[in-house]
């Protein structure tokens, strides 16, 4: 399954990240081409509250109209990490918000585009190479 992705979204975002996500739906072994929704769910098996390890992640992207063709464009792209004592729990860590414009991090809320970009940016970086050393198992979901 090969995406159109719209590239003219309020975040941009890395041509790695472009790649990687096409290259993991070449791997789908029956995807829904006419799929309106599709979500990544990136998980390091050994992740765990005690032990550590890579946060899990996950990417949802809406089918769109622009330029009057098909596209997918970005709805979210979330961190997730243990939080809490005595009893952790998997919640929001970083989550970049392109329909509201956003980031938040679980240590400062909400920040406005501007201030999210550096972080943003960080994240993105990070997230790519963990997927390039192959940290994570991917799971595809369609709606």
């Amino acid at each position: 399954m090969k995406l159109t992705f719209n590239k003219k979204q309020c975040f941009t975002v890395p041509e790695k990240l472009y790649q990687i996500l096409s290259d993991e739906l070449v791997n789908v072994l029956t995807p829904e081409i006419d799929a309106e929704v599709i979500i990544l769910n990136y998980r390091d098996p050994d992740y765990s509250s005690h032990a550590g390890g890579f946060h899990p992640l996950e990417i949802r992207l809406v089918k769109s109209m622009a330029e009057g063709k098909a596209v997918y464009e970005f709805v979210y792209i979330t961190d997730f990490s243990f939080q809490g004592s005595p009893y952790p729990e998997l919640v929001v860590d970083i989550d970049v918000c392109f329909i509201a414009e956003q980031v938040y991090t679980v240590y400062g809320g909400w920040l406005d585009k501007t201030s999210g970009e550096e972080l943003k940016e960080l994240f993105l970086t990070n997230f790519i190479s963990y997927v390039e050393m192959q940290v994570f198992e991917v799971e595809v979901t369609f709606y």
